[in-house]
Order: structure tokens, then C-alpha cells, then sequence
């Protein structure tokens, strides 16, 4: 398939080719200062303040940027990545490992979670930093140390249970595609997966990682991909990014959204109706709208179930079914994701 799909190739003044989600990936703002001077803002003058100095510091490229309006200190989008001096809160019940992740590790770098999928911990780099990450305490480097998926892999292939393999990290596609090819090759050479899905938010901040590489992996025969994105709001859809989602359906990817209710960002009625409309005019169906995981940190995004409740029975009244997430949160220890409006 011919180049001009989906990448847009670089050349740089010593001749090598750059591909651009790779540049705009290194594009960041790393600094609280620096974001707020870039946004027009007066860190004195936020509501909640800023954290400077956070554990979990501040990640976000410019591009992203891009859609957060000037000046407007409540902006949806700002709030997902602008760290808050409200993260140094301590709240009962909000804790460093919300879903006892480590209770369901049974060799570094896997998560056996649910029957028939486990989920591999790829990379534990992120292309944005989320300010609600459940795994924003998670501890990387003791399941990515020594030989990177090794471990991981041979107790898949022991494993003839498992059919559903889920790429996760950190996230997946801030890797390159060369070491992506490379794990799924060795993924492909094990006869009882059957399913392969990627969970990312890449794409989201950064379209252009929706490449022609990354097409090639995932419409490969072995199997039929499913991408999950993460997008929160319907201006986190811009047109560049829904051209390279229909692109990836026509190949024959799954594209699905699982999205987070967070307070000031996503919810009322609205907002979440214009997610759908948004991601079902990209070719991604709306598969999953979750309660905030209880993490050390983001309790000042929390929304109440019987609030969660009514905006879903809102969303029901005004769109049709396959258009309504299933409202949902994870809770450690049980055997699905508990279900609290379908």
C-alpha cells in the first residue's frame, strides 16, 4: 500500500528520514511554568494551583497543545494534563495500586487479570502524562528490568488458556515500529493467541502515530488487531486523527474508546453525547465509559455513581445503543469489569 495513507515522511539536512509522530512525540512541554507561559496562564491565578514539583511530573507535547484554548484556565483538555496542587491531597481509600495490580502479576511484566487474556506491560513510557493515570505509581522498573518480555512471553506460551493477548504499558505505541514488529512476531508464534489488542492514548495527543508502519502490523493475517484509544473529549478528535482511524477500520483494525468520567472535564450529557458522535464519525465505536480508578492523587476528578448513573441514562435517551458506552468500573479481585449502566 502506497505511502500517502496514512505517513508523512521527513528529510532531514543529513538525509535521514524522520518519521514525524517521532518528532512531535520529543516535542514536549515538561515544565509548569513553560505550559502556562505557552497557554497564556497565571499559575497564581488557577483554582487549584499547580504542582511543580510532582512524583508523576508533567508530560505533554505540543501538539496536544494545540486544542487547549488560550487563556482558559478551566479548559477540559488543560485538566487532563496540567498537574494540580489538589493531587497532593490524601484521601481515604485512594491509594498507590487501586486495582491491587501486583496481586495479579504472575512473572514480571504480565497482568493476569481476567480468563482467557492477560496483558503485557510493553514499555513504561507514556507519550502524555494523565493526571488520573491509575498507574501513575506503578512500579516500571521492577517488571521492565533485565531481559525486556522475556519472561513474560514463555509463560504465555505455557499457557494454552490464553487466547487474547493486550499490549498496555505506559503505552504501547510510543514504541517504534520496528521493536513493536519484533514482539509480535514473537506473539504470532504462539499457536493458541488468536486475539491481539492494543490499548493507547498516542494516538490521541499525536495522530501521525498512525502510520503506514503501524498499519502493516496490525491488518498482518495472523490475526484481526483491535486498537482501543482513549479519548475523553469530543475536541480530542480533530480531523487528522478520525482520516487515520477510518483508514485503519477500511483495513480491517477494530477500533474501540474506552473513555473516563473525570469532573470538569467530561461530565455532562453533552459532552459525552458529542465523544460518541465524534468517535462513530472516525469509524471507532464507543466501548467503555469508566468510573475513575480510586489512585493516590486524582480523587478531585471523581464523580459520583448516581451522578454517573443519570448522565448515562441521558446519553441512552438521546443516542442509540451501539452509541452508548457501557458505564463500567474495575474492581480488584473480580472476574469482569463490574457493569453499572449497560
Amino acid at each position: 500500500m502506497a505511502l500517502k495513507r496514512l505517513a508523512m515522511i521527513t528529510q532531514e539536512a543529513d538525509g535521514w528520514q524522520v518519521p514525524d509522530w517521532r518528532r512531535l512525540q520529543a516535542d514536549l512541554i515538561t515544565d509548569v511554568a513553560a505550559l502556562c507561559e505557552h497557554l497564556g496562564l497565571d499559575p497564581a491565578r488557577l483554582p487549584d494551583g499547580v504542582d511543580a514539583d510532582s512524583d508523576f511530573p508533567l508530560r505533554v507535547p505540543r501538539r496536544y497543545l494545540d486544542r487547549i484554548e488560550p487563556g482558559n484556565p478551566d479548559d477540559p483538555l488543560l485538566r487532563q494534563v496540567l498537574a494540580s496542587g489538589r493531587e497532593r491531597e490524601t484521601v481515604p481509600g485512594y491509594g498507590a495500586d487501586p486495582l491491587e495490580e501486583a496481586e495479579h502479576t504472575p512473572v514480571p511484566g504480565l497482568l493476569h487479570k481476567y480468563h482467557g487474556r492477560a496483558l503485557l506491560v510493553v514499555t513504561g513510557a507514556c507519550a502524555v502524562h494523565c493526571r488520573y493515570c491509575f498507574r501513575r505509581h506503578f512500579p516500571y522498573q521492577t517488571h521492565l528490568s533485565g531481559g525486556r518480555w522475556k519472561q513474560a512471553l514463555a509463560w504465555l506460551r505455557e499457557r494454552d488458556d490464553i487466547r487474547e493477548v493486550i499490549l498496555s504499558g505506559g503505552d504501547p505505541l510510543t514504541l517504534g515500529n520496528e521493536r513493536l514488529a519484533a514482539l509480535l512476531e514473537e506473539l504470532a508464534a504462539i499457536p493458541h493467541l488468536d486475539r491481539l489488542r492494543l490499548h493507547s492514548r498516542t494516538p490521541v495527543v499525536i495522530p501521525e502515530r498512525l502510520d503506514d508502519g503501524l498499519l502493516s502490523l496490525l491488518e498482518a493475517p495472523r490475526w484481526r488487531a483491535t486498537l482501543v484509544l482513549h479519548a475523553n473529549h469530543p475536541r480530542e478528535i480533530d480531523a487528522d486523527l478520525a482520516a487515520r482511524c477510518r483508514t485503519l477500520g477500511r483495513a480491517g483494525v477494530t477500533l474501540l474508546n474506552q473513555a473516563v468520567l473525570l469532573a470538569g472535564v467530561n461530565d455532562d450529557a453533552d459532552t459525552l453525547a458529542a465523544l460518541s458522535d465524534r468517535l462513530h464519525d472516525a469509524g471507532v465505536l464507543p466501548y467503555y465509559l469508566h468510573q475513575l480508578d480510586a489512585v493516590a492523587g486524582a480523587a478531585h476528578f471523581a464523580v459520583p455513581d448516581h451522578r454517573a448513573r443519570a448522565l448515562h441514562a441521558a446519553l441512552r435517551a438521546r443516542l442509540p445503543g451501539f452509541l452508548v458506552p457501557r458505564l463500567a468500573r474495575e474492581e480488584p479481585g473480580e472476574a469482569a469489569k463490574t457493569v453499572l449502566a449497560g
